[in-house]
């Protein structure tokens, strides 16, 4: 009989009661004991639901109290030198220091899980020796038997998938740290097979990535070593975000089951599966449920799917999956209450992941006519937005048609750019800058929520924005900063601000997924066709220029970035998503130039985050996005000087597509890859504007100026100090006021100690 599974749920909880308790015990303000008392209810809450929908495969261990790849580092005791830890359970001050840095110590690296918006922290082995500091799948196995009668399937990150993904050892070491942490994998395996788990998802997403012909030989000492320690468990080896490559290598590995995604991955996955076949003992696990996506899947499509696969395996060696953890998308439409009745009813998060689970597991096994007349009726509801009148724009369309059928150019090239720019602006040698937003204080969230609740009228609102922006327009002068910006304080969040002003788009009131650690993000929802609607940002930077000297720079987001941390529909392709969005962006940028705005931020962060997986698909996608980039900023006149801010990413690959956006400045997410983005310098050549930023931000440390001046020296080995900027490495939205003044001064500082050694040989 066909059975049902989900690979994970969300932490965050329907009213981000997860979020709220981390926030409360990092500010003292609950006590540990209470602290670990309201995650279990959280937890044991979403297994309760799971079980309740019926689900057959429960996942546990997928919890976590910050992510899920510190979590396994902790476990095996890998936690960096300096942090005061001396082995046993990992502490949580230990544990939050790793994530979030300490007064004494940075954080580790954070970056993005894969080709999502999560976000991991990245281990460290150097140094380490690993040890199993406590059997954290076993304890969430028996927490779920114990207190709730379930059954669960533990969930744990696989060897080869925690090792490619953590940095502090050479590529020779890779055998030798292979030997360390088997045992300590094995022991944990034996623990769960001796408490009596039936099955354990053993996640190795690195699978759907290229692999060398020695990390295949890893792969298949692990499985071999597992099969002969707990011959008798049933390893379900996971995969998703995309197809697997070397599927003939991995079907024969000694798993009883194999987890193939068939919604991002499907066309690869299926393709070797009708090809090579699929092994007669094994238990395949069809993820045919969007683990991304919030979009109401086409269940009769979903059926034909699982029918066909049917023909190839066994449908008692079948189980029905979301596609990836369901940590990606909200936890219920059920609470959304303002949302269009056209657009609500074709939504699926989470929790209406799992009733698409158990009824398309239903229609599997059974051919009753009720069952398949809900799959038809439940797909009404997609065919219903694909006629709305939202969906079919004519005038967008075919303004975006004739633009993207052109090359978008700036007038002159760069070098004659930057004259130009250096003749308007009088710039002194590294310019000093922030990325854009400054602190959202109590105060400032609370005005807005009192602004969106009618309590304040948009006038009252105004004036409390403009006040934020004169404080902040002279601590930036007093500081000494070169270019300024107004600081961001209308805005919630860098998408949600501009979807609300576009057409096209649609809002949650909970629709919050993890970003990284505590912080949640609420992605707006593109599901039409994307049109601008009026000026966005002019008014307040025309207003923050009016009170000073400096220059002030407009901020945008850009096409790619908005589109990659929004929702987006699936009826047409990502490409055409985006050039609308830059058309309507482009009509923002001409606004604020007429403004008098000559420096203008078009922020892209996230390109890297939307980059495929597979090697083969990469090139199409960098010329799409860096089109879209350019579209939205070609128009503009040669002294109207265009930023871009993008977080770290594999500069090597990537520095051609990153020039070819023609950008004058970019500034980069650097401080926890500073070592690595130099390097990436060492090798290529940048010939335009950019900033390394120089602190992390991400951490409530105060970086010393010596500290930052490192860093600056550093990065001048390698780059022109004629175009070289400096800055922090992304926004402050999130930090403290007084944490933020203080790092600013000590950042001007440590640029005035880099002119006067640098200014008289530039």
């Amino acid at each position: 009989m066909v059975k049902s599974s989900v690979l994970g749920y969300p932490r965050i909880g329907a009213d981000r009661e997860w979020k709220k308790a981390l926030e409360a015990f990092w500010s003292g303000k609950l006590e540990e004991a209470e602290f670990h008392n309201q995650l279990q209810e959280i937890r044991l809450n979403h297994l309760r639901k799971q079980q309740e929908q019926g689900i057959d495969f429960i996942p546990v261990n997928d919890f976590s109290y910050y992510d899920h790849i510190l979590d396994t580092a902790a476990m095996f005791g890998i936690i960096p030198s300096r942090f005061p830890y001396e082995g046993g359970a990992v502490p949580l001050s230990v544990y939050y220091g790793v994530a979030r840095g300490t007064k004494g110590a940075a954080a580790s690296e954070m970056t993005k899980w894969f080709n999502t918006n999560y976000h991991y922290i990245v281990p460290e082995l150097s140094g380490a020796t690993p040890v199993l500091t406590e059997n954290k799948p076993l304890a969430a196995y028996r927490e779920a038997k114990e207190k709730l009668g379930i059954e669960g399937k533990p969930v744990i990150v696989g060897p080869l998938t925690f090792l490619k993904l953590s940095k502090g050892y050479s590529t020779s070491e890779t055998d030798a740290w292979l030997e360390k942490l088997l045992p300590l994998y094995v022991q944990i395996l034996q623990e769960l097979a001796e408490e009596g788990v039936q099955w354990v998802q053993m996640d190795e997403p690195i699978l759907v990535t290229k692999l060398t012909e020695a990390d295949v030989q890893r792969l298949n000492t692990i499985y071999e070593t597992f099969a002969v320690a707990v011959p008798n468990l049933n390893i379900m080896l996971q995969t998703y975000f995309e197809s697997v490559e070397n599927y003939s290598d991995i079907v024969k590995l000694p798993v009883k089951g194999i987890g193939l995604d068939f919604v991002h991955g499907f066309s690869g996955n299926m393709q070797s599966i009708k090809k090579l076949g699929f092994p007669k003992d094994k238990v395949l696990g069809a993820g045919v449920i969007d683990g991304r996506g919030i979009w109401k899947a086409s269940l009769r499509t979903k059926l034909e799917l699982l029918k066909e696969l049917t023909d190839l395996v066994a449908a008692e060696h079948l189980i029905v999956q979301s596609s990836c953890s369901l940590l990606h998308v909200p936890v219920t439409v059920e609470r959304e209450t303002k949302l269009q009745s056209e657009l609500k009813d074709s939504l699926a998060f989470a929790d209406e992941k799992l009733q698409e689970l158990v009824l398309l597991t239903k229609a599997i096994s059974s051919a009753d006519t009720e069952i398949l007349n809900q799959l038809e009726a439940y797909d009404q509801a997609i065919q219903a937005l694909q006629q709305s009148a939202e969906r079919n724009r004519s005038e967008v369309q075919n303004a975006v048609a004739t633009i993207s059928s052109q090359e978008p150019l700036r007038s002159r090239p760069f070098t004659e750019r930057y004259a130009a720019q250096q003749a308007k602006w009088q710039l002194p040698l590294f310019p000093t800058t922030t990325i854009g937003s400054f602190p959202q204080s109590a105060e400032v969230r609370k005005a807005r929520q009192l602004w969106r609740k009618g309590e304040w009228n948009n006038e009252k609102y105004a004036d409390f924005i403009r006040e934020q922006i004169d404080i902040w327009i002279k601590i930036q002068e007093e500081i000494g900063i070169d270019v300024l910006v107004h600081g961001e304080f209308e805005r919630t969040d860098m998408v949600e601000f501009f979807g609300e002003k576009l057409a096209g788009f649609a809002f949650t009131q909970n629709g919050w997924v993890q970003s990284y650690g505590s912080r949640c993000v609420k992605p707006p929802v593109i599901y039409g066709d994307v049109a601008f609607s009026g000026e966005m940002t002019v008014e307040e930077t025309k207003y923050a220029q009016s009170r000073t000297k400096n220059p002030v720079k407009g901020m945008l987001t850009g096409p790619i970035t908005i589109m990659n941390w929004s929702f987006v529909r699936e009826d047409i392709p990502r490409e055409q998503i985006a050039y609308q969005l830059a058309y309507a962006l482009r009509q923002e940028v001409e606004a604020l130039e007429q403004a008098g705005i000559g420096m203008i931020q078009v922020d892209e962060p996230a390109v890297c985050e939307g980059l495929p997986l597979k090697e083969e698909e990469q090139a199409d996608y960098l010329a799409w996005a860096v089109k879209a980039f350019r579209i939205a900023t070609c128009t503009v006149q040669d002294t109207t000087q265009i930023h871009t801010h993008m977080c770290y990413c594999e500069f090597h690959d990537m520095i051609d597509s990153i020039e070819a956006m023609d950008a004058d400045v970019i500034s980069i997410e650097t401080s926890r890859s500073h070592g690595e983005l130099i390097h990436s310098f060492e090798l290529n050549t940048y010939k335009l504007g950019i900033g390394l930023g120089v602190y992390d931000i991400h951490s409530p440390r105060i970086p010393s100026a010596e500290e930052m001046t490192a860093m600056i020296e550093r990065a001048l080995r390698v780059l022109d100090p004629k175009l070289f900027w400096i800055n922090p490495d992304c926004g402050l939205k999130t930090r403290g006021l007084d944490e933020t003044v203080a790092s600013l001064r000590n950042m001007v500082q440590a640029t005035k100690a880099a002119r006067a050694k640098h200014e008289a040989t530039v």
